[in-house]
């Protein structure tokens, strides 16, 4: 059967024993195996290939059909027409490592293989040369296969290749190498000259093929390839080829390099921002000077420096300016604000320039609003507001610190804060501020810090009219226990930048005992239509008595400090 139609069924050899025992005990009939034809012998022999590594060693299949047989020789010779160079009696079995007790494979070991006559072999030349397999099994059975295969005695191509490097004063590389062919058997490297390689620069963009022819001892080059700085950062690759298939070299060799490396000059660069706060849309002015360490520190003019200003996503456009004659630079950028904004650097945007990055902070707060949600005004003399603070385009920013909000009162034509509360996060913007006031107008506040920009609220007033009481007088003096005391007094209100009777307004008559710091109401009453007011209790004991007014919407409360009137009781 022929080696690439055989199906190869492999079984242990105790397996197959015991089958071809069972089969001739279970029957009684004498069966005779028919002698085996040239047309279907038992014996086969694949092809016999060349080793591509190791061009001096070969390998061939070979099997036997008959049963409880095996392969017990495997035999070869090498020659050119009719001449036979190498006679090998024996090609040891390979043994398979999925079953070792089933080999069909032989092959020429490393200590025999072939090699060109000045080598000490009996190859004379390089080229290719026919292989003659015979196989033998251990019943007898033998089979020849003339031109089992064709042994490639000839060079196996080897490339080295690299791209070179370029430096700063050469922008350029010059993709070079050395082509060599591997001899069968010495394993000798020699130089292939006068072959055609193909040089490509495949990426970052695929350029059309250059050959290049090599010399005398087997190096080629191309012409240089232009390496600016945007094919570095690209990762800019080149590719050598060769193919050959003549009398002395056989095979395909190819090689890639990409560029990454390159020898920049090496200079000094300062810098500074002119601002370390900046609100959004506002200019920040970045200027430096560039000089070189190796030249006494001499400045560098007409190079390029790329200044940044770390903005919103998207929105960071860097700014590429060149050094003037004095190796200074200066750029002029605007910030933007939004969500992880702030801070400024200088590098470099040629490749062929190295200087070591700058950096340096800057705040771009972002914009804020100030929001009221209620105002409160009480009568005993109180501004109470409530309200949220928040980023005005950034839906819920984190705050990387507490911000502070304050109440502030228009005074003597300027802001007075009055009060503060801090927000911490934007999940707890709430804030509520409260502090005296005998009114005025009002606004909150938050002042620019470096994570938000300052807002305020619209100013709105809050008044109340101020009240007093005039004329107190408690009477009789002294007075009797039991018998009552009246105590009397006028009701005033500040109005129109005078003080004016306030009539038809409520009012109570307080008592503190003498000892005591506690007011009891005694009575209650209003002030008729000139403001006056008269109200009577028992007297209980020695103590103070006073007439106190608590304000409406319009009014404040009377003052709690106000004196009153001293009566004995007897």
């Amino acid at each position: 059967m022929r080696a690439d139609l055989r199906l190869r069924l492999r079984l242990p050899r105790s397996l197959t024993a015991s089958l071809a025992t069972a089969a001739l005990t279970a029957t009684t009939l004498a069966v005779t195996a028919a002698p085996a034809t040239a047309a279907d012998p038992l014996v086969g022999i694949g092809r016999a290939v060349t080793d591509d590594t190791q061009r001096g060693l070969f390998q061939v299949t070979a099997w036997t059909d008959a049963p409880q047989a095996r392969i017990t020789r495997v035999s070869a010779r090498i020659r050119q027409g009719d001449t036979v160079l190498v006679d090998i009696p024996t090609l040891p079995v390979v043994p398979d490592p999925w079953d070792p007790t089933v080999a069909d494979l032989f092959r020429l070991p490393d200590t025999a293989k072939l090699k060109l006559v000045e080598d000490g072999g009996r190859i004379p030349a390089l080229g290719t040369y026919a292989i003659d397999v015979t196989a033998t099994d251990s019943l007898g059975n033998k089979q020849t296969r003339t031109d089992a295969g064709q042994l490639d005695f000839r060079l196996r191509p080897e490339l080295t290749f690299a791209a070179g490097k370029p430096t700063y004063a050469n922008r350029n590389v010059r993709p070079s190498g050395t082509l060599v062919g591997v001899q069968p058997g010495s394993g000798d490297r020699v130089p292939l000259a006068g072959e055609s390689v193909s040089v490509t620069r495949l990426t970052p963009v695929r350029s059309a093929e250059r050959l290049t022819v090599t010399d005398a001892a087997g190096r080629f080059a191309s012409e240089p390839y232009p390496m600016p700085s945007a094919d570095i950062d690209a990762g800019s690759t080149f590719q050598a080829l060769f193919t050959g298939d003549s009398a002395t070299v056989h095979g395909t060799a190819e090689q890639h390099h990409q560029v990454f490396e390159w020898a920049p000059r090496k200079v000094a660069v300062t810098a500074t921002a002119d601002k370390k706060r900046a609100l959004n849309g506002e200019t920040v002015t970045i200027s430096g000077r560039m000089t070189d360490p190796a030249a006494a520190n001499a400045p560098v003019a007409n190079h390029p420096v790329r200044v940044r200003i770390v903005g919103p996503y998207g929105a960071d456009k860097p700014a590429t300016v060149l050094t003037r004659a004095d190796g200074r630079f200066t750029a002029r950028l605007v910030a933007a604000a939004g969500m992880y904004t702030g801070g400024w650097s200088v590098d470099s945007p040629d490749r062929y320039l190295s200087f070591q990055k700058i950096e340096g902070p800057l705040a771009i707060p972002l914009e804020s609003r100030t929001d009221l949600t209620s105002i409160g005004f009480s009568a005993d003399g109180r501004v109470t507001v409530s309200g949220t603070f928040r980023a005005r385009y950034v839906a819920e920013p984190n705050f990387p610190t507490s911000q502070f909000v304050r109440l502030e009162q228009l005074v003597d034509g300027g802001w007075k804060a009055i009060a503060w509360a801090s927000v911490n996060s934007a999940y707890y913007n709430d804030f509520t501020l409260s502090a005296a006031s005998r009114g005025g107008y009002f606004r909150v506040r938050h002042l620019t810090t470096d994570a938000f920009a300052e807002s305020s609220t619209g100013s709105f007033r809050l008044t109340r009219l101020d009240t007093r009481i005039v004329s107190l007088n408690a009477g009789p003096e002294p007075v009797a226990k039991g018998g009552y005391v009246t105590v009397t007094g006028g009701l005033q209100h500040y109005t129109d930048g005078n003080w004016r009777a306030y009539a038809n307004a409520p009012v109570v008559l307080q008592f503190q005992p003498r000892g005591s710091t506690t007011w009891k109401q005694l009575a209650t009453g209003r002030s008729n239509a000139s403001g006056n007011v008269s109200l009577k209790a028992k007297a209980t004991g020695d103590g103070t008595w006073r007439i106190r007014h608590y304000g409406d919407g319009k009014h404040f409360n009377t003052p709690a400090s106000a004196g009153g009137d001293y009566v004995d009781v007897r």
